[in-house]
Formats: structure tokens, sequence, C-alpha cells
């Protein structure tokens, strides 16, 4: 078949597009439709090798790490490239993500595309080097005047998941950039024509120097994973996906003794408060079935009192009507399908099994009519009174929303915090003070309260207990990739 203008099938190696060992390539699969919509490049371990030597020659022998004002050129040039071929990673994003045409226009690729700007800012202002003045050291009678300088960490290996592809990708490659390290990026089998875009557009554009930035793309991943974990050239691995991996990644890592960004699993909750506007708030609910729930912060555990329990399964069940899904071009489509036939077999085989556990399901639950074509799944609600069921606490990835009522708010804040997970909250309440005081009580990175959104460039993003170490964006963000050195000279 023909491939699309934007599907990409090479590797972006130093410099250069090329094809992988072999011309191997493997099939690039349209969540909605389940057809074959091209080819992608099948990147071995020899490829992840070239890709790695690149990387850590261009940060050993050339001027990157430390040309400060020539990253930021450098990286304006790209993010502008960027701008230009906008359509075609949009038009990636819906076929290869089953992205809705609305969400590809905004989150998936022009508001990640924005927020570079952010970093670029940061990287102009940043402070490198700091005097910190003199200290007598009484012991010795010595006195010294200390300079702390900040420097990249070295080359850096970004694995990155297929939801939110793109802004993943950026969120990782550009702060990494612009610290002044070197980049081997390995993105997610599903989506690798739009990490590869990113290649040809680095290619054409002559943006970056050879060897800064460098694209794999693979069908079986995990073998370049524990390559590009185990290598001693390899400085620091920032890892997005799912909490069983990081631990994989952290462990391989381990052996080096490498610094590790990992951001992982989630299953927030949303506490409504009794004094909470109980039919604006259940709105946010809607927010699970955004991409078809594939996204690791979206609150999919809803604590509500006991008492108005009867009503909240029925104002939800009717809000959920309200979703329309299909075909991610059409106008008006809500939520697209899930990623690939494994997960959705996966999602629907929680919902069996949270039944199973004593979980109660009152609405969805199955493939849609219509759409078998497709990995589609019904917006599903499920209700565990207990909060214990699997559909309660392990994340599911997909379009299921769990109502668990509590008697009171300490028992809401002990449900809240019940989970391995700590990434995300949302709260709801009629007194900013209240949810406020519950905020602070909650074990996760980032919580949005009455309709907040913490969602910005310079928010940094990450999470508590198995939710991951480490933030990603903002000042800390950018912090990740550096090292910290201190030099003292006698005075």
């Amino acid at each position: 078949m023909q491939q699309p203008d934007y599907g990409e099938a090479r590797l972006y190696i130093d410099g250069e597009l090329c094809a992988a060992e072999g011309r191997r390539e493997y099939d690039n699969i349209a969540p909605a439709t389940a057809k074959l919509i091209g080819r992608a490049a099948d990147a071995s371990i020899a490829d992840a090798d070239k890709a790695l030597t690149a990387a850590r020659q261009a940060f050993d022998r050339t001027a990157w790490s430390m040309d400060h004002q020539g990253r930021i050129t450098a990286l304006k040039k790209f993010v502008e490239a960027m701008r230009a071929e906008i359509k075609s990673l949009q038009d990636a994003m819906v076929a290869e993500a089953g992205s809705t045409r609305h969400n590809a226009e905004t989150a998936q690729v022009n508001g990640p595309i924005a927020m570079t700007d952010w970093v670029i800012d940061y990287l102009e202002q940043f402070e490198w080097q700091r005097d910190l003045g003199e200290y007598t050291l009484t012991a010795f009678g010595t006195t010294s005047r200390r300079v702390l300088c900040r420097e990249a960490v070295g080359v850096v290996a970004a694995i990155t998941p297929w939801n939110f592809p793109l802004q993943i990708i950026l969120a990782k490659i550009i702060p990494a950039l612009a610290a002044g390290c070197t980049v081997v990026l390995k993105a997610a089998p599903d989506t690798p024509w739009t990490a590869a875009l990113l290649g040809r557009i680095a290619q054409q554009s002559k943006a970056l120097p050879k060897g800064v930035l460098n694209i794999l793309t693979a069908s079986q991943p995990a073998d370049i994973g524990q390559f590009l974990s185990t290598d001693p050239r390899v400085d620091m691995v920032s890892f997005t996906g799912s909490t069983r991996v990081g631990r994989e990644v952290m462990a391989a890592a381990a052996q080096t003794v490498k610094k590790v960004f990992l951001e992982l699993g989630g299953k927030s909750p949303h506490i409504i408060l009794p004094d909470a506007d109980f039919g604006a708030a259940l709105l946010n609910c809607l927010a699970v079935c955004y991409h078809a729930g594939q996204g690791c912060v979206l609150a999919t555990r809803l604590l509500v009192p006991a008492d108005r329990l009867a009503e909240v399964e029925t104002t939800v069940s009717g809000y959920f009507d309200f979703i329309t899904l299909g075909d991610p071009e059409a106008a008006g489509a809500i939520m697209g399908p899930l990623i690939n036939r494994h997960q959705r077999q996966r999602v629907l085989s929680m919902i069996e099994q949270g039944v199973a556990e004593g979980a109660r399901l009152i609405k969805g639950g199955g493939i849609p009519e219509g759409l078998q074509q497709g990995f589609y799944i019904e917006p599903t609600i499920l209700v565990d009174e207990q909060g214990n069921s699997c559909v309660a606490q392990q994340e599911i990835f997909g379009p299921v929303l769990t109502i668990i009522p509590y008697r009171d708010v300490e028992h809401a804040i002990t449900l809240a915090n019940s989970s391995d997970y700590g990434l995300g909250a949302v709260i709801n309440s009629g007194d900013e003070t209240a949810a406020m005081a519950v905020a602070k009580r909650i074990r996760a990175g980032v919580i949005n309260v009455n309709g907040g959104n913490f969602l910005a460039p310079d928010v940094p993003f990450g999470g508590y207990k198995q939710s991951g170490i480490g933030r990603e964006m903002g000042a800390e963000g950018f912090a990740e990739y550096l090292e910290t050195k201190t030099i003292a000279i006698g005075a």
C-alpha cells in the first residue's frame, strides 16, 4: 500500500534518516479501523548501538553541552520547523493514536509544541554558575571561595508511551536538549510515525547538530529498552509508562547506577465533598472518557457521600449518554478507540474481574454496537461500595469510572490514599478552604480543586508512591537533566 505523507518509515541517527538494519519494517495499524495504514522502521540492537554511539560522541566531543546560546538558536529553529509541519503531526496522531481530530489539534499536538517556548525562555535566563561566597573551615584554618556549577547529565535514553506520544516526547527531549544533554529516543511501537516525523523535521531543518538527537522505532521495544537501560554509555533513563515496566527499567539502570526519572501509573481519586455543587462537579466525571480513558492522571475513582450514592449513579449515568464515539475524524466525535486489540481485551477483562470481585456494573462494559471493526469500548461505570476490587485499585487505562461511597471526610481521605499510586486528584467543595485542607492531605503530585487545571509548561508533573520518581516539566523538570558541581578555590 502507498504510505501517507506523514508515514515516516526511517530512523533518525547521527543527523541522518536511515532504514533500520536489514531494511526491517513492521505494520502500523489504525486503532479506529484495525486496518493497516502503512509501515514503520523496526530498529535492531545494532541500530540502537549506532544511535547511542552518536549521542555519546556528540556529548563528549562537541561543544553542545557547553554552548548555551547555540542550543537556544538550535531549539528555536527546531520548534519553528515543527510548527511548519503541524498538520502532518496532527494527521499522524489521528491515524495511529486514534485521537479525535479536535484532540489532535489541541492537547495532542498544538498544545505540546506551544509549551516548548517556556523551556527555551527558561534556558535563556537560567543561571549556570552561582558564587557561594567565602567560607573559612576553622578545623583546617583555610578559607575558600566556592562556585556552584550546573552541568548537563550526559546522554539521556528517553523511553515514551503511546497515549500522548508527542506531548511526552517533547516534555523529555526539549528540556534534555536545552540542559545540554544528548538524547536517544525510543518511541512506543504503536505510535511510531509521531516520533519518526520529528526525525524527518530535524533532518530537513538541519536545526540540530549531528548526534544530538537520535530516534528509534521498533515493533518489539523491550530488548532495546533493556540495552539502553544497562549500557554504561547512557547517563540517565527518562521513562514514562506502566509501573510494572518502570520497575524493570529501574532495576536495569541500577546495574550502572544511572540517574532515573520515572513517570508511571495512576489511579487518581475525585473527591466530591458534601457541600459541593453536585451537578457541576459530576460533569468532571466525563473526563474519564477523554482519549478513551488513556491518560495516567485521569480521575477514575469517584468518591461521594454514601447518602447520595443513588443520586450520583443516576446523574453520572445520564451524563455518560452525552459521550459520542466513533470515527476520530467525524465532526462531534468526543471519544475514539483504544490503542490496540490487546489493550481493549485487557480493559474488558478487568471490568469482568471487577464484577466478579463484587463491583456493580451500571453502564457500558462492552464493545459498542456498530463499532466492532476498530478497538472501541463503551464508556463504563461501576460501583464498588467497599473500594477494594481491581477496578477500584488498579490502573485500567480505559473509559472506566468506579464510584466509591464514603462515610465522612476522614473516610474519603483514607480511601483516596489507599491506592498504591499517587499521581493526581480532583476535589470539589463549596468551601475552598475546606477543599485545600483535604488537598494537602492527599498523597499525590498534582491536584485540581474546583475546576482548576494543573497542566502548564511551568508546572512540574509527577507522582508519589508507585506513580514514579522525579518531576517532568517546569523548573524541576529541567533540573532532572542537570548535575551539580561545586568548585572551591583557595582565597
